[in-house]
Parts: C-alpha cells; structure tokens; sequence
C-alpha cells in the first residue's frame, strides 16, 4: 500500500501520539490534530488501517480534535471503514474528557461537530454531553416484521437509528438482523444503525446494536442507548432517567424533557475509560 502522505514525506521518525479510550464499551483512538499533522486527505486511509483489530491498534472509530473559531475545538469522527459520520454519543463523552486532561478545554466545554455544536461536562471518570436535537422520529415502520419482533420505531439521533423491541434479547440473531435493517431500502442510500432492546422497568433497558460503519455488534451505542430510550418513552414504557444496560455490561443513563413527541435537553451520561497512550509507528498502517 501507498504510505500516508506525512510519512511519505518526513519518514518513519513523525510517529503520531494517540490516546485509546473507551466509553462504556465503544473504544476510540484520539489523536490531537489542531496542527493539522494528519490532511484531510489522509483521514480515511489512516482510520480504516489503524482501527484494525490484531493487525493495528483497533478500534470501532477514530477522533481527530480540531480547531474551532466558535467553540473550545471540533472534531472529526470516522467509522472503523474508514467513513466520516456525522455523530458518536460515546466517543463525544471520550473525546470530552481527553480534550479536559490535555488542557484544551475546561470541565464544562463545547465542541463543533456535523451534526452541530456539543456541550459537555466532564467530572472525573463520569462525563455527561448535551446530544443534538433527536428528528424524525417514526413510529411503527411500514415493513415486513420478524415474528420476534414486538415493535419497529426509527429515530434520528444525530445518526439513524432502528429501534426493535423484542423478548429473548440474549438470544437473537442481532447481528444477522442489524445487517438486514441496516441496508434496507427502507433507510437507502445512506443505511442506519440498528437497536434490539428489552424494556425491564419504567426506568431500565437493556440494549444490542449493531453499527453501521463497524459492521458488527459493538458493546455499547451512546446515540443507540439514547434512541432506544426516547422510542421507549414515546411509546409511555419508560420515563427520564432511563438507565441502559449495554452489552458490555456497563450502564448509561439518558435524560431528557419531552411534550408530546419533541424531545428538548437530552443528556447522555456514562463512565469513561483511558486504556493507554501511545505513539502510531509507521508499521501500523501498513
């Protein structure tokens, strides 16, 4: 393969300087790029490559920090494939508390990204971000249902989301399913992230998803989580907070205020993890 263009041109000896972290599960390379040591260029080919498992770091995405005119910095978000998307709840909550410990921004920030400005709070290990304006929201979806399936919402997170409500959470095929709703024609060009979620009380779920862009199941979905709970309160099966069991085990909590179907102020809040710190070599993308 053809090298990434800065180290075509400097050599081995311009390593990159990493953080990985997790958030409830969802795990991220963080590289501060605010000197614009990676081209946009070059974006792609250096996310698909390092977030290989076992061949690279790996990762279910990157975040490149960058400046910002209006607020503390911005960010660019990829996919694990390499793609740009718009918004990640877990890695908004990951990114928030690198930019805290690297001192680019303060405990309590706000940060650009495509799908609009996000604010955050970080307080220790716990950080909590105000999400975008959840849209379109659409309830029982003119398709062909599963038989296991209770229910089939959609809801725009600041990422399409599919939410299916069914009774046997540990046992379905989610990952044969979240492929099928992912690319139905239903949700062309673009596709959708796809959730299975269980409601277990007024204020607890428990969640699966898989994600367009890492093309699996991941163990946890921070715009997933706040889907699944939004559908669910549309629905009157769950009121704020909602507490959400990811498949990693961990718990995030959503809270929101609601009229009708409007949702204001939705706060997606979790634990987040610093794995390591390291430097990209060269021999990584390779």
């Amino acid at each position: 393969m053809e090298p990434i263009e800065f180290w075509k041109m400097s050599g081995s000896g311009n390593d990159i300087e990493f953080w990985k972290m997790s958030g409830s599960g969802n795990d991220f390379i963080i590289i501060d790029n605010r000197d614009g040591k990676v081209a946009d260029s070059d974006m792609g080919r250096l996310v698909e490559r390092a977030c290989r498992r076992r061949e690279s770091v790996g990762a279910d995405g990157l975040i490149f920090v960058t400046n910002s005119d209006q607020y503390d910095f911005a960010w660019r978000y990829f996919n694990a494939d390499g793609g740009e998307v718009e918004m990640c709840g877990n890695g908004s909550r990951c990114v928030a508390r690198f930019a805290f410990s690297k001192g680019i921004a303060g405990d309590s920030m706000t940060f650009d990204t495509l799908a609009g400005p996000i604010s955050a709070e970080v307080r220790d290990r716990t950080v909590k971000v105000l999400m975008p304006q959840p849209s379109d929201i659409q309830m029982d979806l003119d398709m062909v249902m599963e038989s296991s399936w209770g229910s089939v919402d959609f809801i725009n997170t600041g990422v399409p989301h599919v939410v299916v409500q069914v009774e046997d959470l540990e046992g379905h095929p989610v990952v044969d399913e979240g492929r099928m709703l992912r690319y139905h024609d239903l949700f062309s060009p673009a596709g959708t992230n796809a959730n299975f979620i269980r409601v277990l009380g007024s204020d607890l779920l428990e969640i699966r998803t898989y994600e367009r862009g890492v093309e699996d199941e991941t163990l946890a979905c921070g715009t997933g989580a706040m889907a699944s709970a939004l559908v669910s309160s549309v629905r009157g099966m769950v009121t704020s907070p909602v507490k959400v069991k990811t498949r990693g085990g961990e718990e995030l909590k959503i809270h929101f205020e609601k009229e009708d179907r409007v949702f204001k102020r939705v706060w997606l809040e979790g634990s987040t993890t610093l794995v390591f710190q390291a430097q990209l070599h060269e021999e990584a993308l390779s």
